[in-house]
């Protein structure tokens, strides 16, 4: 993609066209942002911009150079992630990659290696980036991609040039979904709230499933009471089949707490991401203390810390149904 079909982030691109302009590109980049905001997009398209032998400054999105970037087949243009099956970067794929970066350019301009998501890199891999970072490969570009700075270690943030990426404004991704998807403004607008600025969920069909999943966990949520406790002990155990619907159940919950909140405070739908359960948050708004919001908002960020360490995604999961029955 080149820099001009970029949606949004127009303070970065111009940050990186200038460095482009006065060949002043940094030797390493670190792109933070929330998921699916653009950061990988930018980075493809630097990536291009600097390897295209048809365009100074921005690529043509057509020559050989561009089209091997797009399809992932660039010699000179690599991106590290956790190998299959694994949910680590290693320091044996940094070990390959510093080998990588030290080769000469074979049809591009620059060595290019994107890592996605550089958070997920071990200790012992960040420490090897550190000494290609201290003693940049000439005619080599690093772009590390991460949601967070947490898990990454200060001396490798210290030696990267960071720009920050925001959500898009709501109404900046409806207008693409209907311009570009298709779709009609209605459903845009739902899932350009949902994803809260990220056009990549926005256009993930798994997203557009959740919008039905979303009015399904919406009803069992707000019927839980203090003396049901098959019916959220049963959901639970629903939830909990899977640790990849256990965490995108408690992403959503938090949202959805998030946005009974706001309504509480400020009587508006105005910034709510569930938009598709409008009437259920403002029934919802009633029924809570500001205090008691926060409290289970709170205890949904706890379960979700809880099953990314690997405790019993059940128990973590009723403990929190616990909480939001009123039993704790």
């Amino acid at each position: 993609m080149t820099f001009s079909d970029i949606v949004g982030h127009q303070k970065q691109l111009a940050t990186l066209r200038w460095a482009l302009a006065k060949d002043r590109l940094h030797h390493a980049y670190f792109f933070l942002g929330p998921e699916g905001v653009g950061k990988r997009t930018v980075a493809l398209s630097l990536a291009m911009a600097i390897q295209c032998r048809e365009r100074d400054y921005d690529s043509c999105g057509g020559c050989a150079n561009c089209r091997q970037v797009q399809s992932g087949n660039h010699p000179d243009v690599r991106v590290v992630a956790p190998l299959a099956g694994k949910k680590e970067i290693s320091i044996q794929q940094v070990r390959e990659l510093e080998r990588e970066l030290n080769y000469r350019a074979f049809s591009g301009r620059k060595k290019i290696a994107l890592v996605d998501p550089a958070s997920l890199m071990n200790f012992s891999a960040q420490n090897a980036l550190l000494k290609t970072l201290e003693e940049p490969p000439k005619e080599s570009l690093l772009i590390l991609l991460s949601t967070s700075t947490g898990a990454v270690l200060p001396t490798l943030l210290s030696r990267c040039l960071r720009l920050s990426f925001s959500p898009l404004p709501a109404e900046v991704v409806a207008s693409f979904l209907v311009a570009q998807k298709g779709m009609k403004q209605q459903e845009a607008e739902l899932l350009a709230a949902m994803t809260m600025g990220s056009l990549g969920k926005a256009v993930s069909p798994e997203t557009q499933e959740l919008v039905a999943r979303t009015r399904v966990w919406a009803e069992k949520v707000g019927a839980l009471t203090r003396g049901d406790c098959r019916g959220w002990m049963t959901l639970a155990e629903e939830l909990a089949s899977a640790r990849e619907d256990s965490l995108k159940f408690l992403e959503w919950v938090k949202g959805w707490y998030r946005d009974i909140l706001i309504y509480r405070v400020t009587e508006s739908s105005r910034g709510i991401s569930n938009l598709a359960v409008e009437r259920d948050i403002k029934q919802q708004a009633n029924l809570y203390t500001r205090e008691r919001l926060l409290f289970l908002l709170s205890r949904a960020l706890q379960a979700e810390a809880d099953i990314r360490r690997n405790v019993n995604r059940r128990m973590a999961l009723e403990n929190f149904f616990a909480h939001v029955a009123g039993l704790r």
